[in-house]
């Protein structure tokens, strides 16, 4: 597996992106096919690389240069005319050979359909992983617009494999409301959570394996934060709502994988790019710090 011939994420020098000595594995993911509303999730891969180049090296937080960990940035996977319900198909090879190598795989899309597409082959190695997900919607249709691989249907596809505990939601149809009642599906709505962090502990708590895998939906965040996705809601979550609990799931558990999904870069602000290459490196030095990698 090659690494990419474009600027790699972070911009780092050749002895720190190696793919032999990597534990992280950037993997773009330009793929879009079912969006419903605004467009651009095929750019936001190499946005989110390029905006990496800006975000300084060593975290503040952690008191540290995470990208020791080693970040390797691999060639996008060609995804252009896929259909659907071939997408896993296509991705798996990559997937599957990242993490045969022993790498965690960090996936850039492309649109929300692209995570089950992911999980399938994490899934396949690690069988009893639980999704945590950040997101405004619960994406729980069965089918949207007939088709049942859309963006809108991607953690019901999920939940077809594997537990999951959703965060941030504040969208959900009829339907997939009627599903978490009868279930008592883990969802940690986006109303409930300004109340106080104790639900940082009852999210964490209902994660019930010791391996997770992580979907960030960027629209998990208040559209006032993140302008620039497909379909913004008013009144998600801050940057230190979602990077608090990380820090907390990544010291708790072994993480397996991690998907940012979504962007759909916009011409007039940078902005929302960075956020989701700071984002990334976030989830970086949290897994460093952890040490539960796999």
């Amino acid at each position: 597996m090659s690494q990419t011939n474009f600027q790699n994420f972070l911009n780092l020098d050749p002895e720190d992106c190696e793919y032999s000595s990597a534990r992280i594995a950037v993997l773009p993911i330009p793929y879009e096919a079912t969006v419903t509303y605004g467009t651009g999730t095929a750019k936001g891969p190499a946005a989110i690389i390029d905006a990496s180049a800006q975000v300084e090296l060593y975290d503040e937080e952690l008191g540290s240069e995470p990208y020791r960990i080693g970040v390797a940035t691999l060639d996008p996977v060609d995804v252009d005319g896929v259909a659907p319900r071939d997408l896993a198909d296509r991705v798996a090879p990559a997937v599957e050979k990242i993490l045969g190598d022993g790498k965690i795989p960090l996936v850039f899309g492309g649109e929300h359909s692209v995570t089950p597409a992911v999980f399938r082959a994490v899934h396949k190695r690690h069988p009893d992983a639980t999704v945590v997900q950040f997101d405004a919607h619960a994406d729980l249709r069965a089918e949207y617009e007939g088709e049942p691989m859309s963006h809108a249907c991607a953690m019901a596809r999920v939940r077809e494999m594997a537990p999951a505990v959703q965060i941030g939601i504040r969208s959900i149809s009829r339907a997939g409301a009627a599903w978490a009642a009868r279930d008592r599906l883990p969802i940690f709505f986006a109303h409930e959570l300004p109340a106080g962090e104790g639900w940082m502990g009852r999210a964490l708590a209902a994660v019930e394996t010791g391996e997770v895998y992580v979907t960030i939906d960027l629209d998990c965040f208040d559209s006032s934060l993140m302008p620039s996705t497909g379909t913004p809601e008013p009144g998600g979550m801050d940057w230190y709502d979602v990077t608090r609990f990380l820090r907390l799931l990544m010291m708790e558990k072994r993480v397996v994988g991690i998907d940012i999904v979504e962007l759909a870069p916009q011409r007039y602000t940078r902005a929302p790019d960075f956020l989701a290459a700071k984002l990334a490196y976030k989830c970086i030095g949290y897994l460093k710090e952890g040490g539960r990698s796999s």
